[in-house]
């Protein structure tokens, strides 16, 4: 688990922490044969971010379609799910018990996962055979929970650092293109590009990135 701990803060994206979570979890916690990481929208929704098959991508897609599942649960509720035989569940989530024989999962495993500040996921362990996880299945996958959510969020922190410097990049060459053209100072051209941004609802870095194309466009059209 030290290794794994290692491995996963030396991925430089989300998604390459994502997936790697996965493949140990799949690999490593006892009775799991298929997995999938899962994130939380709005209106009570699993939107899969990796897995390791379409089994897992379609347990993800029941729940959503019933609205209602050990996966929605867990990440809800802040609570491990463990489920010994989905086809039983009649209390808890009778409609996703009627249609499990569709995917085919029997037991699973929902260990909650929180992804960034309010942000919350699901680590989701599938297996096809009944009562396939134990107490120890749920202490190794919330121990690789843990590990996987601070991974994230520094994979996350290094990737809002990297977008915000390309974006400060791109800004200032519009802003140089605007104050050569039009005889601006710095701040006129910002105040240009901030009221235009305010006006047509979008983003300051997206006008500032269709300035720079255009120019580099018009630079290259004398080649052709």
């Amino acid at each position: 688990m030290a290794t794994l701990a290692r491995d996963l803060h030396q991925q430089h994206s989300p998604d390459a922490v994502m997936e790697h979570a996965l493949t140990a979890a799949v690999a490593q916690v006892p009775g799991a044969e298929h997995g999938a990481v899962s994130l939380v929208r709005a209106r009570r929704t699993l939107t899969t971010t990796a897995a390791t098959s379409d089994l897992a991508r379609g347990v993800d897609a029941l729940q959503n379609q019933v609205r209602q599942g050990p996966g929605l649960d867990a990440a809800f509720d802040h609570r491990t799910c463990r489920v010994d035989d989905l086809t039983a569940e009649r209390t808890r989530w009778p409609a996703l018990a009627a249609r499990a024989p569709q995917v085919g999962v029997v037991s699973l495993l929902c260990v909650p996962l929180f992804v960034q500040g309010n942000r919350q996921g699901v680590l989701s362990l599938l297996s096809t055979a009944p009562d396939a996880f134990e107490e120890a299945s749920e202490h190794v996958g919330l121990v690789l929970a843990a590990h996987t959510a601070v991974a994230l969020a520094r994979a996350q922190e290094t990737a809002n650092t990297a977008r915000g410097l390309a974006h400060r990049d791109v800004i200032g060459q519009a802003k140089g293109i605007l104050m050569q053209r039009h005889h601006l100072n710095a701040q006129q051209a910002f105040d240009v590009l901030a009221t235009f941004s305010q006006e047509t609802s979008r983003k300051l870095h997206q006008i500032a990135t269709e300035i720079a194309l255009e120019v580099t466009a018009a630079n290259r059209a004398p080649d052709r």
